[in-house]
């Protein structure tokens, strides 16, 4: 993710007593399967990509509900999204998406196999439930550079294809870098230094960032996800234009109209490892990983 933040509002929540769900040891294992390819996962390495695309389908697919793949030509190779929906067909529709590549050479742990590895896990967690509504859970590719903001993005042609198809969005979530936590005072950093007045200096919160005017669905996940959550939440809002608040895939779904938000544990502004080989599994933190999931699981239970 190429996170660049303006923090505008801040909104706090932090107590629940909401008992865990997430197996930790599931998202190490996925992180590492993700993590684990010959080379790097990034749009010059077709076969690194179909590795990752593999192996969340083969997850997926032990599952119940549907699994495909959307796949499209870039530069005269193929890339493919994995989605996995579950919930009644003909329902008003929940996306919730991470994206699988990597920028340039780097593993990329918390950049994004972390988003995807929470995928997963809330997916399996959630099919153990019947909602009046449905979820497609969907892996992205070309999220980064040089793919970035073009309509070769994973996140487009998904946002397209829903809105080609007419379908009626509840929202989308984006999970973007959702692994690395640091509890020491100066571990999180900020576009203008006073901003750690408001905020703090510990890199320990998970941040949901909205623009202005996203509708009620962001408000329900906000509300939802401040009740449920064990780790500090910050509530991050601005305008569309205003620079980082679409750094991610929810960009897209905001281009097709669509309501949209992104949880993240805010990129480069407290992860050094951004973008670089040491952004390993070995710096991430997985119990409040583990934490992450668990909030966003029982926010969507929650969701009318």
């Amino acid at each position: 993710m190429k996170a660049l933040f303006v923090w505008l509002v801040c909104l706090v929540g932090t107590t629940s007593a909401f008992a865990g769900n997430a197996d930790t040891v599931k998202l190490k294992q996925h992180l590492l399967a993700i993590t684990a390819t010959a080379q790097p996962r990034n749009h010059q390495h077709t076969d690194a990509l179909n590795q990752v695309a593999a192996y969340i389908r083969s997850e997926f697919e032990q599952l119940n509900g549907q699994v495909q793949e959307q796949v499209y030509t870039v530069a005269g190779n193929e890339y493919r999204n994995v989605i996995f929906s579950a919930g009644p067909a003909d329902a008003p529709r929940l996306v919730v998406g991470a994206h699988y590549d990597v920028c340039e050479d780097q593993p990329g742990a918390d950049d994004n196999a972390s988003g995807v590895a929470g995928l997963l896990e809330l997916a399996r967690l959630l099919n153990n439930h019947t909602l009046p509504f449905r979820i497609d859970f969907v892996a992205y590719t070309l999220e980064e550079p040089p793919y970035f903001r073009t309509e070769h993005m994973g996140s487009y042609v998904h946002a397209n294809s829903l809105y080609e198809q007419q379908a009626k969005l509840m929202g989308m979530i984006s999970l973007e870098m959702i692994g690395y936590f640091k509890d020491e005072k100066g571990t999180q950093r900020y576009p203008v230094a006073p901003m750690k007045l408001f905020y703090g200096s510990r890199g320990n919160y998970i941040a949901i960032v909205q623009r202005f005017g996203n509708g009620s669905f962001g408000r329900s996940m906000l509300r939802n996800y401040k009740k449920a959550a064990t780790l500090p939440v910050k509530s991050l809002r601005a305008p569309a234009f205003v620079t980082g608040v679409d750094f991610s895939d929810h960009l897209n779904y905001w281009r097709f109209g669509f309501d949209a938000l992104m949880i993240t544990d805010t990129s480069f502004y407290r992860n050094s490892n951004y973008h670089q080989p040491t952004d390993t599994i070995y710096t991430l933190d997985f119990k409040r990983m583990g934490e992450v999931v668990d909030a966003v699981y029982t926010s969507i239970l929650k969701l009318p």
